[in-house]
């Protein structure tokens, strides 16, 4: 019976946590220590809808961890390391600040994510008006793999 309750605590706990994650305000950051709001994930579900569609404003997308790479994106390895943030720096430096760039890790829930806040502070920082980080508020597995989404093929 200890065993069954603990499991619903579990359960219950980190179903809270899942929620608190996409329930704020459109402005307000996700928690504390985050530099994104809202406003600035995109849901899954759209990203592989507009990579499905050829007619659609394609995003670059870049995936700045150590995770596979979504269909169309540009693998730059972690960014927690000085040199793949200097990637992304250099890949970002050559595009309009008005383009459309999704970056993505997904190698472990946001708030314990190495890779997810240097590649957001530098869409922010470049001023990037339209920065979207994906929303794989658990990792890449369960938040697009299991859904079957789109991957680059191997």
């Amino acid at each position: 019976m200890r065993i069954l309750l603990y499991i619903i605590l579990i359960s219950l706990s980190s179903t809270s946590i899942s929620l608190s994650q996409t329930t704020v305000k459109a402005n307000q950051a996700l928690d504390k220590k985050d530099n994104w709001t809202q406003k600035d994930l995109i849901a899954p579900s759209e990203l592989a809808a507009i990579i499905a569609n050829p007619k659609a404003n394609q995003p670059k997308i870049f995936n700045i961890g150590v995770v596979e790479n979504i269909k169309g994106s540009i693998n730059l390895g972690g960014v927690s390391e000085q040199a793949n943030l200097l990637k992304l720096k250099s890949a970002l430096s050559k595009l309009p600040k008005n383009t459309f760039v999704v970056v993505y890790c997904g190698c472990c829930p946001f708030e314990r994510c190495p890779n997810i806040r240097p590649a957001v502070n530098m869409l922010k920082t470049m001023g990037f008006t339209k920065g979207k980080l994906l929303n794989l508020p658990t990792n890449l597995k369960q938040n697009w793999i299991d859904k079957g989404y789109p991957l680059e093929a191997k």
